[in-house]
């Protein structure tokens, strides 16, 4: 859904609905420059562009230089993910790609996990595109969106969760029991789980790798690392 026209993108940073994106017209200022300023704020994802692109996106011509794109996807709040004992939280630290994103949810719906955490800014929202690659998984699983993952990962410890970061140059997974409160921390396409974001976790934890290709796609490490966890639950 778009909204566009300057008074309304500024009404709409004012509601709790969420919003994937605002396009921006490059050299915003005045009121749009207050529109970049408010979307800082809340964390929402600004992108700048010339004014052909917003009339190709805006046919009806009248977005006054500003169009915002929100979705009707329902998200759920860090704290409703954080039940039970025995409990397993995805996080994605800067998953761009909508591919990844659909592929991850569905691994951790189909591995149990309590939910998916998202950061509001740099990185995928749950889209129409990851609600169809996720194989109808999106609407099964929760998802929160939170200002950032080391937001996530500092709340997460203080509720007792264990927090490892999926990265290469850590301990071996398979030296690791991994039972009670887990949350596994998923980086990005290219540039992994962030340095401070992987100082905060208890530990990182890798996959060991024989072949010549250094890594793995992050839903599959993700499907390893979360079926290492069901195992762990399964005494196995």
């Amino acid at each position: 859904m778009k909204t566009y026209g300057r008074n309304a993108v500024l009404e709409l940073l004012k509601t709790d609905k969420t919003i994937e994106k605002i396009l921006l017209e490059k050299g915003a200022v005045g009121t749009l420059g207050k529109i970049f300023a408010e979307a800082r704020k809340k964390g929402v994802r600004v992108q700048f562009a010339d004014r052909t692109a917003l009339d190709r996106a805006c046919p009806e011509g009248r977005h006054q230089g500003v169009i915002a794109f929100t979705t009707d996807f329902c998200y759920a709040d860090l704290h409703e993910l954080c039940i039970g004992d025995e409990s397993l939280i995805v996080l994605c630290d800067g998953i761009e790609d909508v591919h990844n994103l659909g592929s991850i949810l569905r691994v951790a719906e189909c591995a149990g996990a309590d939910g998916v955490v998202i950061p509001s800014s740099r990185g995928a929202s749950v889209t129409e595109a990851v609600v169809r690659i996720s194989a109808g998984a999106a609407e099964h699983i929760k998802v929160a969106k939170v200002p950032s993952v080391n937001y996530a990962v500092d709340e997460l410890k203080k509720l007792g969760y264990w927090v490892y970061a999926l990265e290469a140059g850590g301990e071996s997974i398979y030296d690791n029991k991994l039972t009670g409160k887990i949350a596994l921390v998923v980086g990005g396409e290219d540039s992994g789980v962030k340095r401070l974001t992987k100082e905060k976790c208890d530990k990182v934890l890798s996959l060991p790798l024989f072949g010549k290709v250094n890594s793995l796609n992050a839903s599959v490490a993700l499907g390893i690392a979360a079926y290492e966890v069901v195992r762990a639950r399964l005494g196995k």
